[in-house]
């Protein structure tokens, strides 16, 4: 695993009792606003010292400066920066899954609500992988781990320097590769999809990269009847998830 140094501040409630529930060893201390007595920013007070955690109540101003102009509900907490997979941990990783498994692979997203939003989804469905460039795309921030409603915790993200090189990795393993492509005739509903599956989503705007389209077995649209030509990469991304739970729920 490969670790940033910078640290990392997480905000909002859910994602901070999210984090103080699934791995409180990496919380270094919890900042509440001074004056907000929210029962949930009690409950936040009691289980980070139940946990011997520091917890200091603080003027409102500073947690506006470490969240940096975000909404954070009256508390912040400290963490350790957020630990990526490599690829060579993901295949260790699957080495034992023999089952039915989707891994979402983000080819350049930026924007991160978007990811956030994307990595809710994904946990919702029941992905447990999620892999992002290391280069050119957003990374695990305060703001992400906020938009996903602490979803974040539940999934191992894995940062690769060749996603290329992934996927074919992926594809000898007898994984499926299907892209998502506002300019793909097939819609999503069209097809009945492999229990070992790739899912590729592309950037806001310019979609999956020419180089890594072509590793896709299949490309897939999701069909638009309105002036619109498509979705925002989130939400296309959350319908075309939950067209794969249902059509595993047909099992």
């Amino acid at each position: 695993m490969n670790r940033k140094k910078t640290a990392l501040f997480l905000f909002g409630i859910n994602p901070v009792l999210e984090k103080l529930k699934i791995s409180p060893q990496d919380v270094s201390e919890v900042l509440i606003a001074k004056g907000h007595f929210r029962p949930a920013l009690r409950s936040i007070d009691q289980e980070a010292r139940r946990l011997g955690l520091p917890v200091d109540w603080v003027e409102i101003k500073v947690l506006d400066r470490l969240a940096e102009g975000e909404r954070h509900q009256g508390v912040v907490a400290r963490v350790h920066p957020y630990s990526y997979g490599l690829v060579d941990d993901l295949l260790r990783d699957l080495s034992s899954s023999t089952g039915p498994d989707w891994i979402l692979f983000l080819d350049g997203l930026t924007d991160p609500r978007n990811f956030g939003a994307l990595l809710r989804c994904a946990e919702g469905v029941g992905v447990r992988h999620v892999v992002i460039p290391k280069d050119r795309s957003v990374g695990v921030t305060a703001t992400v781990v906020k938009a996903s409603a602490g979803a974040v915790h539940y999934l191992k993200i894995y940062r690769v320097a060749n996603l290329r090189y992934a996927i074919l990795s992926l594809k000898k393993r007898g994984y499926w590769v299907i892209g998502l492509d506002a300019g793909a005739e097939e819609p999503i509903y069209d097809r009945v999809y492999a229990e070992r599956l790739v899912i590729v989503l592309g950037a806001e705007g310019s979609g999956i990269r020419p180089l890594i389209r072509r590793e896709c077995d299949f490309l897939v649209s999701i069909p638009m009847k309105g002036k619109m030509a498509s979705l925002n990469v989130a939400v296309a991304g959350g319908v075309f998830l939950y067209e794969l739970l249902r059509q595993r729920g047909r099992d």
